[in-house]
């Protein structure tokens, strides 16, 4: 992966829906597409639309099983931008946290 643009990085995360995916994705390790469905409360093409920039963006990474892609934070983030998903999950819980707790909730009892 080429380095990321600081510019685009924070441009596709100024979207609500593309932080608080990113956000869910960091502190879950890896979500489904169809439990982030669930989790922020939106349509399919609505949330692999957004997943596919956050990919496009080099900020996700995807990873098919079965008929499900699952997301994960890109391993090859540099440090900066990772510190900046960290720092954001670590001191602004309450915005994410019911998104949060309904993706738990759907990874416990394996939705897909």
């Amino acid at each position: 992966m080429k380095s990321i643009n600081p510019c685009r990085f924070y441009k596709c995360l100024a979207d609500d829906t593309r932080l608080k995916t990113v956000l869910l994705i960091s502190q879950a390790t890896e979500a489904c597409v169809c439990d982030l469905m669930t989790a922020l409360a939106l349509d399919q093409p609505k949330t692999s639309r957004h997943l596919a920039q956050l990919r496009k963006a080099g900020i996700v990474q995807d990873e098919r099983r079965g008929k499900w892609v699952y997301y994960k934070i890109h391993p090859d983030l540099p440090r900066w931008a990772m510190d900046v998903i960290e720092n954001t999950a670590r001191n602004n819980g309450e915005y994410f946290e019911g998104a949060m707790s309904t993706l738990k909730c759907c990874q416990l009892t394996d939705n897909c």
